[in-house]
């Protein structure tokens, strides 16, 4: 069986007496773009700079591609390719003096490393801009050169830290595009906080909060990981919102306009039949009833509530 590309045991970590991760276990096997999701200072960057041996953790170990990055780590970090949130870049240098150091740090044979450029620039969409000074390169570009010397040694791993903050809509989308790419062949961790990033990339989701995995599983299962709670009815009578108090259960009322109405229900299990039931009774003239499902804000709010 192939080796796991990742794999953690029991990984922790403490600054002074506070321990920013704690106990955290997982395993990822193949290629894809996994999110690693969190509000800030839930310990996300904590586990990458473990996770690409930046820091050294208190407890536990990481293996990369079957190497414990503890006992080798140069041999571990041959397989890591890592994109901080703020590009580590040479701006005074050429796109193509960049990667060739870029190439040489990461050890790749002389004889390589114009073939490495070559495929890197071309996997990116800069190969155009080669001879051009990166402080002269738009963010999106810039973060393309940040993103190439993460793969110009065709690492198996790949960490990207909010690799989309600071680009514009168009660049967003590109910049999601490129990394979409790059997990045909790879596998991608990449780490944000925003909620639509996940939802538009990523395939699996590790959600740390309080410097521990709260979930863990695919986007899907997340969508439906807290059970709504809420319907929303249409009624030709307009009630009033203290009228809808009746209902047997119900914690909140709104009116959304247009003969709409949220409600919210301790157990909505039963409630539509509850709703249905007492329109014929009082006479509200019920003419739809849809339960609404979780969005992410809402599952990503409680989970991130602080115990």
């Amino acid at each position: 069986m192939e080796q796991p590309v990742l794999k953690i045991e029991n990984l922790s970590h403490r600054y002074t007496t506070r321990w920013a991760i704690r106990d955290i276990c997982l395993q990822i096997q193949g290629r894809g773009i996994y999110g690693l999701l969190g509000s800030n200072g839930a310990g996300k960057s904590t586990l990458m700079n473990i996770l690409c041996g930046v820091l050294r953790p208190t407890e536990g170990n990481v293996y990369i591609n079957g190497i414990d990055a503890r006992l080798e780590p140069v041999a571990a970090k041959r397989y890591i390719g890592f994109l901080p949130q703020k590009p580590p870049l040479h701006v005074d240098l050429t796109v193509d003096e960049y990667l060739r150091y870029s190439a040489y740090l990461r050890d790749i044979p002389a004889r390589e490393v114009k073939s490495a450029i070559d495929r890197v620039t071309i996997e990116c969409g800069i190969a155009n801009l080669r001879t051009r000074l990166i402080r002269n390169l738009s963010g999106g570009y810039q973060q393309r050169v940040g993103i190439a010397q993460a793969i110009i040694h065709r690492p198996r791993l790949v960490v990207l830290d909010e690799p989309t903050n600071g680009l514009d809509p168009n660049q967003i989308v590109e910049a999601r595009r490129l990394v979409e790419g790059i997990a045909e062949e790879r596998t991608v961790i990449l780490s944000t906080h925003l909620l639509a990033e996940v939802r538009a990339t990523c395939d699996h989701i590790y959600m740390v909060e309080q410097g521990q995995i709260v979930f863990a599983g695919p986007v899907a299962d997340f969508d439906n990981y807290i059970p709504p709670s809420t319907i929303v009815v249409t009624m030709k009578a307009l009630p009033s919102v203290d009228d809808l108090a009746v209902l047997e259960g119900m914690t909140a009322a709104e009116s959304l306009g247009d003969h709409r109405y949220r409600l919210s229900f301790a157990n909505i299990a039963d409630a539509p039949g509850r709703v249905v039931k007492e329109s014929v009774t009082r006479g509200w003239e019920l003419t739809e009833v849809n339960v609404e499902k979780n969005t992410l804000d809402t599952i990503f709010a409680e989970l991130s509530k602080k115990k």
